[in-house]
């Protein structure tokens, strides 16, 4: 666990990251909470862009008028109240049914897990289970 604990103790940016880890959920939930960080999780089999995007927004309690288009993703990302780890564990799904949609939303969440400040605490994404090569970085 030492990558995602110096992800949590900002020893490593914030960012997009795959994730090789069979630690359990409540194990994550219960580190990523002694550090102040909120968890949220995206486990649904998601493949579309839409798909995609309406979970995450579901598991970051988005608005009920989230637009589910890669604008509203940035705009709500940005309005996040809280240092958050998403969890994305079946993102191989999104990857290999759509991989220009997967890409498109992932280069949103990079952007927004860059962009730190008072005003826009850290947000990082944990990509865990199967699929295809990317050029992400490993979480050790």
């Amino acid at each position: 666990m030492s990558g995602l604990a110096g992800l949590l103790a900002g020893r490593t940016d914030p960012g997009v990251y795959r994730w090789h880890t069979e630690l359990a959920a409540a194990d994550l939930a219960d580190s990523v909470a002694a550090a102040g960080w909120s968890l949220a999780e995206v486990s649904d089999v998601a493949e579309t862009k839409d798909e995609v995007l309406a979970a995450i927004g579901a598991a970051l309690g988005f608005p009920a008028h989230f637009g589910r288009n890669l604008d509203a993703l940035w705009d709500s990302l940005r309005d996040l109240a809280a240092p958050t780890v998403l969890l994305w564990e079946t993102w191989g799904s999104a990857a290999y049914a759509d991989r220009a949609g997967f890409d498109k939303i992932v280069r949103v969440l990079t952007d927004r897990a860059a962009e730190i400040s008072e005003d826009r605490p850290a947000f990082t994404v944990l990509l865990r289970g199967d699929g295809p090569e990317t050029d992400l970085t490993d979480l050790g």
